[in-house]
């Protein structure tokens, strides 16, 4: 099994979108093993995004993903990389294949509702940066 981060970005907060894009999740296939609603600090944005330090979008994103609140989760599916990506769609909704979230929700390659990890390594660190070990739900079908 694979997990992946998912955060449903300060967008998809004020669009009211949280219970289609969670639903799209689930019916996937995708359990949710710890999830968050938060609203990231500058200094938190920073760090996540710290890859992008030295290209143009950097600040803009920053600033976008301090917005207002996000949603944050660790998703586990075999495959959950991948399978995820392909779900939400391109970073640019106008690119993103029909049926994904983002053709449907996403308004710019900027506004586009969620992220993804967008490897099974960075899934791991994104999943640890936000949430501890304690707090991922041991999700197994059929046991109370």
């Amino acid at each position: 099994m694979e997990r992946t981060l998912a955060i449903l970005k300060p967008d998809c907060v004020r669009k009211q979108l949280i219970g289609q894009v969670l639903d799209r999740i689930e019916r996937a296939g995708f359990r949710i093993l710890a999830l968050r609603m938060t609203w990231l600090t500058r200094e938190q944005a920073e760090a996540f995004y710290a890859v992008h330090r030295e290209r143009d979008f950097y600040p803009d994103l920053v600033e976008f993903m301090t917005s207002g609140p996000c949603v944050v989760m660790a998703l586990e599916k075999e495959n959950a990389v991948a399978d995820f990506r392909a779900l939400i769609g391109a970073t640019d909704p106008a690119e993103a294949a029909e049926g994904t979230i983002r053709h449907q929700f996403a308004d710019s390659k900027q506004c586009n509702i969620v992220h993804g990890s967008d490897t099974v390594e960075n899934g791991q660190k994104e999943v640890a940066f936000f949430f501890g070990e304690g707090e991922i739900v041991r999700n197994r079908v059929g046991v109370m």
